[in-house]
This record gives C-alpha cells, structure tokens and sequence, in this order.
C-alpha cells in the first residue's frame, strides 16, 4: 500500500469521496455529509488529504485534515478536524484507517495544531471503535451536526 499527498479535487479523491457520501446516504437516509468543504481547506500547512493506493494503483482509503481555530460553530484556536476518513468496503479490517489517521496526526502536530477534533454518527460504530482505540475521548460538539442527536464529537491532544 502506498500513501500519497492529493488535492481533495484529485479525481481519485473525488471518486472516493462519491463512495464514502452514498454510504453516508445508506446509513443516515440524509444525502450524505452537508459538511461545506473546499480543496484549499486542505492544502499545507492548514491541511493536508492523503489517499492509499493497492498494488494496481487503485485508490482504496482517504483521509484529511484542516486547520480550525475558536469559531461559531464550536471550535477551539490550534485545532485539527478530520475529514473524509474512508477504507473501501472490500479493504476493511487491514489498519489502512490506523495508518492514515497516524500520517494525519503527525502532519497536523508538525503544523503546529494542537487537538484533533472529528465528528461521527452513532451509525459508524467501528469508525467509533477506530477513535477510541487510538486516544480520541468524546468532546463538547462542533461543525455543522452539532445539534444532531446522532452526532458524536471526539478530541485528542496532539
């Protein structure tokens, strides 16, 4: 497995992107993740999109980070959310999301950013497990699903 550094309008990342929102859709019946992203949110150094490809070259993770500081809808200054953490369905159980969520971690501490922050839904159980099991600890909610009841909000110090 290869991890590379992509624009978030990579047509790879775009393609996985498709994925991860149409099993959004199947999960929450909603469309998908409302979430307002831009490619430049994710350029360094407040950000950074990495994909995995398979030995045929064929995109089979994503993950991303982008810089937050203290702003309306509950971020703090020098946080680092995530976004887009996705293994394809036939690819699961292999620790590509451990090691993405590593190679995140990293880059967003070098940046100087101090928390990372993400938001899931109840319906993501093992995305749930992934966080908890790497040090992520529940957190007072953020982002645009805020007032959800499914959404759960999680934070680590970086």
């Amino acid at each position: 497995m290869m991890i590379r550094r992509v624009s978030f309008d990579h047509p790879d990342a775009v393609k996985l992107n498709d994925r991860v929102q149409a099993e959004y859709h199947v999960r929450y019946g909603d469309g998908g993740d409302a979430t307002l992203l831009d490619p430049s949110d994710f350029e360094p150094p407040n950000g950074l999109y990495l994909l995995v490809y398979d030995e045929n070259d064929s995109p089979v993770a994503s993950g991303g980070w982008r810089a937050q500081d203290a702003n309306g809808a509950g971020n703090r200054d020098g946080d680092a959310e995530l976004k887009r953490m996705y293994v394809i369905e036939e690819m699961r159980g292999r620790g590509l999301a451990r090691r993405v969520l590593a190679a995140l971690e990293e880059d967003a501490r070098t940046a100087g950013r101090i928390r990372m922050v993400l938001e899931t839904g109840t319906k993501q159980p093992e995305a749930i497990a992934l966080y908890t099991s790497s040090g992520y600890e529940p957190c007072e909610k953020f982002g645009y699903y805020r007032f959800h009841e499914a959404s759960r909000c999680f934070a680590k110090a970086l």
